[in-house]
């Protein structure tokens, strides 16, 4: 029997034998939460695929190792993740945010221009650099579920979840028949790698990290009950849809809001995601920063979004350029400034 070892990139966005160190330096004007510089060690993964000799009965045997170090199982071993929400859809930008070290991307089809498809190229492109991928649903609902987990995301993220009967359907469409309702297609779609992986459906359960988002006033009266049904790893707080439900659309760092979303902090917390409860995850508000979260007991940070990034960054490099026309030159204070303030072109 001949065997035949390929080093090479998951089709999953998880980590390959690849190892390398990139350290990045942060522009002045953006506020990073951990180490301004961070170090990608990203873990060897092998696949082995075991050719039968031509007389046996079945032609080939396909088997494809996966790595342990899935976003499940970084939380299951206490590690605080960071990320960040893409929502231009633009493959270069999720290849930038993976290449810069971020344990985590969120593709977000709830508030982004695009769909499935567009989705398919950012997760290609996070993949080519080791970093998993999160979908959030437009809606709760198996079809949507369905159509996203076939692209083979490590995460779901099913938004405006109220009850724990939403989150239980949540989990439903999830699974395969009989533990839920997922269609299946296994044999052919990326999940498994084109039917490639015939180990997917032993362990696409326990490597997929569904997350159910608390965001209303209801919502958050809940939170505990939803982080116990089984199946559900993190609850993700809404900031921003939790404000607009309580009244405060225009002021989610109002004191009732803030009150509201600690006491579901509070709820979420108090249950052991080891033995039937769930980790905590949230967004990164101005007024609550992502030290903040990770003090307060988050184990998921999403700290900004990409369309934000860009739009800061744009805003400030033309009010800059504007100022210097208005004092005649450029402000003595940027000469001297690191070398990360330059204009790109420079």
């Amino acid at each position: 029997m001949a065997t035949l070892t390929l080093t090479n990139a998951s089709a999953l966005g998880k980590p390959t034998s690849l190892t390398s160190t990139a350290t990045t330096k942060p522009l002045s004007h953006l506020s990073f939460p951990f180490s301004p510089s961070k170090t990608l060690n990203l873990t060897a993964k092998t696949t082995s695929i075991k050719s039968a000799a031509p007389s046996s009965s079945d032609l080939s045997t396909t088997s494809i190792s996966t790595s342990p170090q899935t976003l499940k199982s970084r939380l299951q071993n206490g590690d605080t993740l960071y990320g960040l929400f893409l929502l231009s859809f633009s493959p270069t930008l999720a290849e930038i945010a993976g290449l810069s070290g971020y344990d985590f991307v969120v593709v977000d089809m709830e508030h982004g221009p695009g769909g499935i498809s567009e989705a398919l190229s950012c997760l290609r492109a996070l993949a080519a650099t080791q970093t998993p991928a999160i979908l959030r649903l437009p809606e709760s609902s198996a079809t949507w579920a369905k159509k996203a987990l076939d692209l083979g995301p490590q995460g779901i993220m099913f938004p405006m979840i109220e009850s724990s009967k939403e989150a239980e359907n949540a989990v439903s469409y999830c699974r395969f028949p009989p533990a839920g309702i997922r269609g299946s297609a296994h044999t052919v779609v990326r999940a498994s790698s084109y039917g490639i992986d015939e180990g997917y459906l032993s362990n696409y359960d326990d490597q997929l990290l569904i997350m159910c988002q608390v965001e209303s006033e209801e919502g958050v009266k809940r939170a505990e009950e939803i982080a116990a049904v089984e199946g559900v790893d993190c609850v993700q707080m809404g900031p921003l849809d939790l404000s607009a439900s309580l009244g405060y659309l225009w002021d989610p760092g109002n004191k009732k809001v803030r009150n509201a979303l600690k006491g579901a902090e509070k709820a979420v917390l108090g249950t052991d995601p080891l033995v039937g409860g769930a980790y905590l995850a949230g967004f990164a508000m101005p007024h609550d920063g992502p030290q903040e979260l990770r003090t307060r007991g988050y184990h998921m940070v999403s700290g900004c979004v990409d369309v934000g990034l860009f739009r800061s960054a744009a805003v400030e490099d033309v009010r800059r350029f504007q100022s210097s026309l208005i004092s005649g030159s450029d402000d003595g204070e940027e000469h001297g400034n690191d070398a990360d303030e330059k204009y790109w072109s420079e």
